[in-house]
């Protein structure tokens, strides 16, 4: 049996979509030839700052999955939650790119599935103990 899979695949997930984030500022730094910084070059600014995005929300809401995962078991509406966020970073690197559509699904799904899962978090305790 494999323990936290949902929060196993969303973190192996996470890290190959930071890889991927990693090697688009790569690819622009390498084309525009700029070691340090940003240069003040707009795309290369947008994919840095796609980056950021990603390892400011993206800890929280792993971690925050992991523990519902772990005080409520593995559960199909977490899987749900867990590939929509994940789609939703994946728009949000798009959208950084200009597309902006993708931005807005990206800014909505973190949004939503952080507010979603701490509430979760926070009222869960309480809905379990009244439970049992």
């Amino acid at each position: 049996m494999i323990l936290l899979p949902v929060t196993l695949s969303a973190a192996g997930a996470a890290a190959l979509i930071n890889t991927w984030l990693g090697i688009r500022i790569g690819r622009v730094r390498t084309t525009e030839k700029i070691s340090i910084g940003d240069g003040g070059n707009e795309k290369l600014m947008a994919r840095m700052r796609a980056q950021l995005n990603f390892a400011e929300y993206v800890p929280i809401v792993l971690i925050l999955i992991g523990l519902i995962e772990l005080a409520a078991g593995t559960r199909g509406w977490l899987w749900v939650i867990a590939i929509a966020f994940i789609a939703g970073r994946i728009c949000h690197a798009f959208g950084m790119d200009g597309w902006m559509p993708g931005r807005m699904i990206g800014i909505a799904t973190t949004m939503l599935t952080m507010i979603g899962l701490g509430v979760l978090a926070i009222s869960a305790p309480w809905i379990w103990l009244s439970l049992n």
